[in-house]
């Protein structure tokens, strides 16, 4: 019986934690839902490319917060972390980097947009300059 009553507990801690997990990633959404979900209200929308390559296009109302730059952390201090932010580089890995270093800065809801704005392009999505 005990080991029984052992069994269940573990297993019941196991689903909690991974439950927990789920919860606390970061979300890697495909074109197709990163565009919808840039409409719902109160996100925050975080280019994390160069300037250079902010100013060679962006998806609309983007702001640049250059990953790379020494100021990221204070610039990312303006936005509220109990709104969705959600975040793209040129093909991933800057945002990826990016999203981890949110988490790490107490930001609860972060989404990035798997194969950056290179796919979003590839899909024919509008950007502006």
């Amino acid at each position: 019986m005990k080991i029984k009553v052992l069994s269940l507990m573990f297993l019941l801690l196991g689903f909690t934690s991974c439950l927990k997990n789920q919860a606390d990633s970061v979300q890697v959404l495909d074109v197709a839902k990163y565009e919808q979900k840039i409409t719902q209200p109160d996100v925050q929308l975080v280019d994390v490319r160069t300037p250079e390559e902010f100013s060679e296009g962006h998806i609309e109302n983007a702001v640049n917060i250059d990953f790379m730059a020494d100021d990221f952390d204070a610039k990312v201090a303006s936005l509220d972390k109990e709104k969705p932010v959600m975040v793209y580089c040129k093909s991933g890995g800057r945002s990826a980097k990016a999203s981890a270093r949110l988490k790490e800065l107490g930001f609860k809801n972060i989404t990035d947009l798997e194969g950056g704005i290179s796919n979003w392009n590839s899909q024919n999505k509008p950007t502006v300059k």
